[in-house]
C-alpha cells in the first residue's frame, strides 16, 4: 500500500523574533519494506540555507539556516508518500542460537556499536522486576519475551495522550500504570535493556489507529543477532509491519523532535500542528 503523510507545525510570536537554527527530523529512515515515492518540504520563512544531513545514528535531519531578520511565525510542512510493502516480522533465525534465550551476550564484534542501546539508566528494582516476572512466564525465550512484554504494557496499561513534556521516567509509567506511548516505549526500552537486550526508541507516525491518526507516535526497536532491528510497539501490544513510517531512532527517548531550535528575542509562543495520515492510490 502507499501511505501519505501531511505533517505542519506553526510556530506563532507574539512579538518579532530572530531565528537561529533549527534542526528538523521530518524524513523517513530506510527500510527493506519501505521506498520513498515523494517528498516535499516547505518552511516559511524561506531559509538562507538548508542542509541535509546524516546524524550520528543514520538519521535523516534538515537543518535551516535563517536570515538574520525578525519574524512572527514559523511554518514547517512536510508531505511524505511512502510504499509500504507488506513485510513477515518474525521471518529470521537467531544466531548464534543461544540467543534464543536470554540473557545472552552479543558478539565482540557487534557489542561495541550496541554499547548506547544497552545503557541502564532508566532501569530500577521495579523495572528489572517487571521484566524477569514477564521472563519467566515465557520462560526466558527470547521472541516470546518481547511479544508478551508489549501485549503486558498494552492490555494492562491505560493509554493517556500527552503530547508536550519529557516522557515520565518507566518507574512512574508502571506505577500509575497509565502513559503515553512515549512512556510505554521508555519502560519497554527499559524492561528489554535489563536483560540485556539492546532497544532503541522510534518516533514516526501509525496508519490505521483512530488514536494515532493525528497525532506522532512512538515504538521500539531491539537489535536481534541474527535479524538485526526489529520493531514492537507496546501501545498497540503488535510488533511493527507496514503501518509504521520511521522518522529517527535513537539510543535516547527525547532527541528526535520534529523541529528544535532556538531564537532571539523576548515573546511568548504557541504551536499548532497537524497530521494526516492517507492511504492513496
Amino acid at each position: 500500500m502507499n501511505l501519505k503523510v501531511r505533517h505542519s507545525l506553526e510556530y506563532q510570536y507574539n512579538f518579532p523574533v530572530v531565528l537561529e537554527n533549527h534542526i528538523l527530523y521530518l524524513y523517513p529512515r530506510f527500510y527493506p519494506h519501505q521506498r520513498l515515492l515523494d517528498y516535499t518540504l516547505l518552511v516559511d520563512p524561506l531559509p538562507s540555507k538548508i542542509v541535509k544531513n546524516i546524524d550520528a545514528e543514520s538519521n535523516v535531519q534538515h537543518v535551516a539556516y535563517f536570515f538574520r531578520q525578525p519574524v512572527s511565525r514559523l511554518f514547517v510542512e512536510a508531505v511524505i508518500t511512502i510504499k509500504s510493502e507488506p513485510v513477515n516480522v518474525f521471518d529470521f533465525v537467531l544466531f548464534p542460537f543461544e540467543s534464543s534465550k536470554i540473557p545472552f551476550l552479543y558478539e565482540n564484534r557487534i557489542f561495541k556499536y550496541l554499547i548506547p542501546y544497552l545503557d541502564k539508566s532508566d532501569v530500577t528494582v521495579a523495572v528489572e522486576q517487571f521484566a524477569r516476572n514477564i521472563a519467566e512466564q515465557v520462560h526466558w525465550e527470547t521472541t516470546p519475551f518481547l511479544v508478551e512484554l508489549s501485549q503486558r504494557i498494552a492490555n494492562n496499561f491505560i493509554y493517556q495522550n500527552r503530547i508536550y513534556g519529557t516522557a515520565y521516567p518507566p518507574d512512574d509509567t508502571l506505577r500509575d500504570k497509565m502513559g503515553s506511548c512515549r512512556e510505554f516505549t521508555r519502560l519497554y526500552m527499559a524492561a528489554c535493556r535489563s536483560v540485556g537486550i539492546a532497544a532503541r526508541f522510534v518516533s514516526g507516525y501509525l496508519y490505521g489507529n483512530p488514536m494515532q491518526a493525528h497525532e506522532l507516535h512512538a515504538w521500539a526497536e531491539v537489535y536481534l543477532p541474527g535479524a538485526g532491528w526489529r520493531g514492537f510497539d507496546p501501545t498497540e501490544g503488535k510488533v511493527v509491519e507496514n503501518r509504521h513510517i520511521s522518522m529517527g531512532a535513537s539510543a535516547d527517548f527525547d532527541q528526535l523532535a520534529p523541529v528544535t531550535g532556538s531564537f532571539l528575542g523576548f515573546t511568548n509562543s504557541s504551536l499548532i500542528t497537524r497530521l494526516d495520515i492517507t492511504s492513496v492510490q
